[in-house]
């Protein structure tokens, strides 16, 4: 079985990939199982932050990487917090210090539309692929007093199709809007090839 590599530190989304990748015949492992360290994040988008760390990855390893970079973004600020969705305001923050710090920074602004968007980075022997996902809601006026670890966007975020927010998706629900699965997707025939 051919071996594929998660680039994060983050379990929670190393899950989320071992699930949405359980399909094809590949061994999935992780950085930690590799003691590989993180590299350093200084990239100006998204896309080439993903692609920086895959490389990297890929280099260190000698197996095929995927990376995922990606954050949160408000129209009305701009963009903020986008790619330093975890160190916002200058440090490593909390799940709680950024709910606070969202709901904060949008008192009384009017224009209240948000979306996390995802950039999935594949490097491979053939080279590096990239692909895109995004989930699109507004913020409401306070968040929903539902956690789920390591994804505090989540409960900021509200889908007025779903009338609920994104933390409280049931399983269908959240596999209909998966914006990883919708960006994995686009990837699929890249990832068969390196399962066969």
């Amino acid at each position: 079985m051919n071996k594929l590599l998660i680039g994060t530190g983050n379990q929670a989304k190393l899950n989320v990939y071992k699930k949405l990748l359980s399909d094809l015949n590949l061994e999935i492992v992780s950085a930690k199982d590799l003691n590989i360290t993180a590299p350093h994040e200084n990239a100006k988008s998204f896309e080439d932050e993903a692609v920086a760390k895959a490389k990297y990855y890929f280099e260190k390893s000698g197996i095929p990487t995927i990376v995922d970079d990606g954050g949160f973004e408000i129209e009305a600020l701009n963009g903020e917090p986008g790619i330093k969705s975890r160190r916002w305001v200058g440090h490593e923050m909390t799940d709680e210090e950024i709910i606070t710090e969202v709901m904060k920074r949008m008192t009384g602004i009017a224009n209240r539309n948000c979306k996390h968007t995802v950039v999935l980075a594949l490097a491979t022997p053939f080279g590096v692929f990239t692909a895109f996902g995004e989930i699109a809601g507004v913020i409401p006026d306070k968040p929903s007093d539902k956690r789920q670890p390591d994804f505090p966007y989540r409960s900021v975020m509200y889908l007025p199709n779903y009338k609920k927010y994104w933390v409280e998706l049931d399983d269908n629900e959240e596999d209909i809007l998966n914006h990883r699965k919708a960006a994995l997707e686009k990837l699929k025939d890249v990832l068969e090839e390196l399962s066969q």
